[in-house]
C-alpha cells in the first residue's frame, strides 16, 4: 500500500527547501534592469584565474598540473566568503559604465573583507587543508591581483563606454569651477546616458588647484591663456559652476576673450535662484548666456522673514501692476500670502495676463485686477473705500524720457497728479505704509520725466512730515488723525523692462543691424527686475516714514560695450553700431544723489537713505495745483517753466526747454 503520508512529508520537505533556495536567489539576484549575475560571475572567474596564476608563479607549472582539481576545489570554497563580502558592499549593484572611484573603493573593501573572512574561517574551522590559505604569500598575491584586475576591468568598460557613447558627435567642453558645483556638473555629464558633451578639463580661480588633476582631468588656472588651452583640446564650450558665477562675471578680460574666440558660455540664467549647493545639479539647468547673465552684479540678500511678517495677511494695493516692476512686485508679494491683492493698471491686455497668472499660480489669494487710470479720482476713492489697503506700492508712471519730453502735460497729469490722488487716498483710508517707486533720473533732472518724479518725491515727503509733526491737521475719513508712513525708493535702469535698451538691441541685431547707441561714452547702471523689487520690499520694511532710499546699483556699464558684446554673443556678422546722438533730455550718466545730498547707511548694505532738502507741505500742494491747472492748457513751455520753478536743479539737456534755463 502506497504510503501517502511519507510522500506528502517528502514533497513538503522538498518544497520548503525549494522555497528557501528561491528566497536566497531572490535576495541575491533581486535586480532586473541588467544581468547582475554576469558581473558576479566575471568576478568569480577573475578570482579563480588570479588564484591559478598566483599558484603557478609561486610553485611552477608541474605542481599546478598535479594539484589543479584540488586547487579549483579550494578556490571554489573561497568564493563563499567573497560572495558574502560582495553582497555586503553591493559591488555588483552598480552599473559598469558608470563606475566611479567610490565604486572602486567599495570593491577594494569587499575584497579585503572577503579575504579576511576566508582566512579567519579557515583558521577557526580548519575542516580541511586549503592550498591557497595555507600560504599567506599566495593569499596576498590572490588578493592584490584579483582586486587590481577587477578595478581594471571596470575602468576599461567605463572608458570604452564613454568613447563609444560620445563618438565623434559630442561637444568638447571645459568647466569653470572645481568645488562642489563644478564636480556636480562633471558628474552630471558623465552619468548621462547619451551625453552631448565630453569633458576635457577644469578652469579654477584657486591658484593652488592649478596643475592638479580632478576626476582624471587637468585643472588650469584662470590666469592662463584659457582660449589657447581650449583650442588645443578643440573645446568650444565652457560651463560655469553656479558657485563661481559671481566671480566669473567680474573677469571681464576672460569673458571678452571667450566671446571674441566664439566659445560658448553656459551658466545659470540671471533670473534664476542661485544653486543651494545641496540639491542635485544637472548641466541642462545651464543655458547659453544672455547679456544679462554677464553684467557684473552682487547677489541681493533681503530679510524675507521681516517682509513676510508685515505683508502676510494684509490687504495690499499695487498700482502699475501690469508693468515691468509692478508685475514682479505682484509675484513677490503674492508669496507672502496677503489677505487680498488689489491690482490697478490701465493696460487691459497685460492686466489680463496678470489675472491669469494669479489664478494659475496663486489661486488661494483673493485678487482684484482692475483696469483703470490712477488719475480717475472718483473710481480710485471707491476702490480705497471698499478694500482699505494696509500697504500701497505705487509703481504706476509714464517712464520713457523722449515721450514725456514731447508730452509734459501727460507727465503732470499721470505721474504727478496720479501720485497725489493715490497718496491722499492712502492717508484718508488709513493705509499704514505707502511705498513710491522713483528713479535716479529724479536726481538733478535733465528731462521732464525725471522732474515729474522729483515733484512726486517732494509731495510724498512733505506730506509725511506734516503727518508726523501735526497729525491732527490731516484727518482720515472717520475723523481720526492720519497715520500713513510714506517711503520713496530710487534706482536706475532695470534689465528687460518694457522698452529698455537690451530688448531694443536684441531686436535690432535680429534684423541685421545697425544697433543704435546715442553716444559712445554714455553709461548706465543696471539691476535685474527681481533684485530691484526685493530691495523695494526691504526698503518698505525698513522705512519709518519720510525716507528716500537709494540703492547701490553696482558698477556702471558703458552702453557701447554692452551693444558690442551683444553683437558678438549673437554671432551676427557685419552688424554695426551706429551713434545717433543724445536724445532730448538724455544724460551721459545717471546720478543717484544730488550734489548737495548725503546718504546714511541702513542695516542693508545695498540700501542707503538720502538726506534731501525738505519742503513745506502747503507750498508743495499749492505748486501742484498750479502745475496741474497749467497742464490743461497743453502749453509745453508754460508747463515746463512751472516745473523748473518747483525744482530749481532741473536743467534741460538737448531739449527745446533749454531756452527756459
Amino acid at each position: 500500500m502506497l504510503n501517502l503520508s511519507h510522500i506528502n512529508t517528502t514533497f513538503y520537505h522538498k518544497t520548503d527547501n525549494m522555497n528557501i533556495f528561491s528566497r536566497l536567489v531572490n535576495w541575491y539576484f533581486s535586480r532586473n534592469a541588467l544581468p547582475y549575475w554576469c558581473i558576479l560571475l566575471l568576478d568569480y572567474i577573475i578570482i579563480v584565474v588570479c588564484g591559478l596564476v598566483a599558484y603557478y608563479l609561486f610553485n611552477g607549472g608541474e605542481l599546478l598540473a598535479s594539484n589543479f582539481w584540488l586547487l579549483m576545489q579550494d578556490l571554489g570554497i573561497m568564493l563563499i566568503p567573497y560572495t558574502i563580502a560582495f553582497r555586503v558592499f553591493h559591488t555588483y549593484s552598480g552599473i559598469f559604465r558608470y563606475s566611479s572611484f567610490v565604486d572602486l573603493g567599495r570593491l577594494g573593501l569587499a575584497m579585503t573583507l572577503g579575504t579576511a573572512l576566508a582566512y579567519v574561517s579557515y583558521q577557526l574551522m580548519h575542516l580541511q587543508e586549503n592550498i591557497i590559505l595555507d600560504h599567506p604569500t599566495l593569499t596576498v598575491m590572490l588578493f592584490l591581483s584579483a582586486t587590481s584586475l577587477m578595478c581594471g576591468v571596470r575602468i576599461l568598460v567605463k572608458t570604452l563606454y564613454d568613447l563609444f557613447r560620445t563618438g565623434g558627435y559630442s561637444k568638447r567642453i571645459f568647466i569653470y569651477g572645481t568645488k562642489d558645483g563644478g564636480i556636480s556638473l562633471a558628474k552630471s555629464i558623465r552619468n548621462e546616458t547619451a551625453s552631448q558633451y565630453t569633458l576635457k578639463g577644469f578652469i579654477s580661480s584657486d591658484v593652488e588647484m592649478s596643475g592638479k588633476w580632478l576626476m582624471g582631468l587637468p585643472v588650469y588656472s584662470e590666469k592662463e591663456d584659457v582660449v589657447r588651452l581650449m583650442n588645443r583640446q578643440k573645446a568650444r564650450t565652457i560651463m560655469v559652476s553656479p558657485m563661481q558665477t559671481r566671480h566669473f562675471r567680474e573677469q571681464e578680460e576672460l569673458i571678452n576673450s571667450l566671446i571674441a574666440a566664439g566659445i560658448k558660455i553656459l551658466m545659470m540664467p540671471a533670473s534664476a535662484e542661485e544653486w543651494d549647493g545641496k540639491s542635485e545639479l544637472r548641466y541642462n539647468q545651464l543655458h547659453e548666456v544672455d547679456i544679462e547673465d554677464l553684467l557684473p552684479r552682487d547677489k541681493i540678500e533681503v530679510d524675507m522673514l521681516a517682509i513676510g511678517r508685515q505683508l502676510n495677511d494684509s490687504r495690499i494695493l499695487i498700482t502699475g501692476a501690469a508693468g515691468s516692476i509692478g508685475s514682479e512686485m505682484v509675484r513677490q508679494v503674492a508669496h507672502f500670502e496677503p489677505k487680498e491683492l488689489i491690482l490697478i493698471d490701465q493696460a487691459e491686455t497685460p492686466m489680463h495676463d496678470i489675472r491669469r497668472m494669479m489664478k494659475e499660480k496663486f489661486p488661494a489669494i483673493t485678487c482684484q485686477t482692475i483696469v483703470a487710470s490712477i488719475t480717475n479720482q472718483t473710481f480710485m476713492e471707491e476702490i480705497f473705500r471698499q478694500h482699505r489697503p494696509n500697504y500701497v506700492f505705487h509703481a504706476a508712471a509714464y517712464k520713457h524720457v523722449p515721450m514725456m519730453e514731447d508730452n509734459p502735460a501727460m507727465a503732470v497729469q499721470n505721474n504727478i497728479n496720479g501720485t497725489r490722488v493715490i497718496a491722499d487716498l492712502a492717508v484718508k483710508y488709513g493705509t499704514r505704509k505707502f511705498v513710491m517707486i522713483s528713479t535716479d533720473k529724479a536726481v538733478n533732472p535733465t528731462n521732464v520725466m525725471g522732474c515729474s518724479k522729483r515733484i512726486c518725491e517732494i509731495y510724498c515727503q512733505s506730506l509725511n512730515k506734516t503727518i508726523e509733526q501735526t497729525p491732527d491737521t490731516i484727518k482720515q475719513w472717520d475723523g481720526k488723525p492720519a497715520c500713513t508712513q510714506f517711503v520713496t525708493t530710487r534706482f536706475g535702469n532695470v534689465l528687460g523692462s518694457n522698452g529698455s535698451v537690451i530688448p531694443i538691441f536684441k531686436e535690432q541685431i535680429a534684423k541685421g543691424g545697425p544697433v543704435t547707441v546715442t553716444h559712445p561714452d554714455i553709461i548706465r547702471y543696471f539691476m535685474l527686475i527681481p533684485e530691484a523689487c526685493k530691495l523695494v520690499l526691504e526698503a518698505g520694511t525698513l522705512g519709518k516714514g519720510g525716507e528716500i532710499f537709494v540703492f547701490d546699483m553696482g558698477k556702471p556699464v558703458r552702453i557701447a560695450d554692452l551693444a558690442q558684446r551683444m553683437i558678438t554673443l549673437s554671432g551676427a556678422k557685419d552688424c554695426k553700431i551706429q551713434y545717433t546722438g543724445l536724445r532730448d533730455g538724455e544724460k551721459l550718466y545717471e546720478e543717484v544723489l544730488n550734489d548737495a545730498e548725503q546718504t546714511l547707511p541702513t542695516k542693508h548694505p545695498k540700501i542707503m537713505v538720502a538726506k534731501v532738502r525738505e519742503y513745506d507741505y502747503d507750498k508743495a500742494r499749492r505748486d501742484e495745483d498750479r502745475l496741474l491747472e497749467a497742464s490743461y492748457s497743453y502749453d509745453d513751455m508754460a508747463i515746463v517753466r512751472i516745473m523748473k520753478e518747483i525744482v530749481p536743479e532741473f536743467k534741460s539737456r538737448h531739449s527745446k526747454y533749454e531756452a527756459l534755463d
